[in-house]
């Protein structure tokens, strides 16, 4: 009997030093006060929405509401672990190539760019970015400026990135053929 309460306790430690250690980092992006008016007066509630991501290609986001902030935070964090997507990164600092991602009235124009550029992004989109562990992209949001918006459209145009090893894939050759360069533009340059 006390060896199952000790072996207990011992499960216990296990997962405080995984919470103390958490391999996920998280961006609070905006947060909402709403309210709604009852008889006595009005009653608040919060909206958060949050990013989440490893730093290494790995990001989602999610949305929480609750009466009180930290609660609504905390909703939002786990919706977004829950919602992760992979992308590929190229030398694990910026895109493979250039995309645009939509989402309702929102637009984002996401491009590659060279060693040394930084995170070129507004708000939201600087968010993903930074969660995801991209150090070099120049991005635009076209539309909509609600953050929510454009948050879903940045995740859709990351959604289709893909990488030269995933096309190889899918095309049945090797990547020393995809990233070659054709002889007729060689024999120009």
């Amino acid at each position: 009997m006390a060896e199952r309460e000790n072996r207990g306790r011992r499960d216990d430690r296990r997962q405080e030093t995984r919470e103390e250690t958490p391999e996920f980092a998280d961006r609070l992006v905006a947060i909402n006060r709403v309210s709604k008016t009852v008889k006595g007066g009005k009653r608040f509630g919060f909206a958060a929405l949050v990013v989440v991501g490893d730093q290494r290609g790995r990001v989602g986001f999610g949305k929480g509401k609750a009466k009180e902030v930290p609660e609504a935070i905390r909703k939002a964090t786990e919706q977004a672990k829950r919602q992760m997507i992979r992308v590929p990164l190229k030398d694990s600092r910026t895109l493979h190539h250039d995309m645009e991602g939509r989402h309702g009235a929102g637009k984002v124009v996401m491009r590659t760019a060279v060693a040394g550029t930084g995170i070129i992004a507004g708000g939201p989109m600087r968010a993903v970015f930074e969660m995801l562990g991209i150090q070099d992209v120049v991005a635009k949001s076209i539309g909509s400026q609600n953050p929510y918006n454009m948050i879903r459209a940045t995740i859709d145009g990351l959604k289709a990135e893909t990488s030269p090893r995933q096309v190889a894939a899918r095309r049945g050759k090797k990547v020393a053929e995809i990233l070659k360069k054709p002889e007729a533009e060689v024999q120009e340059a």
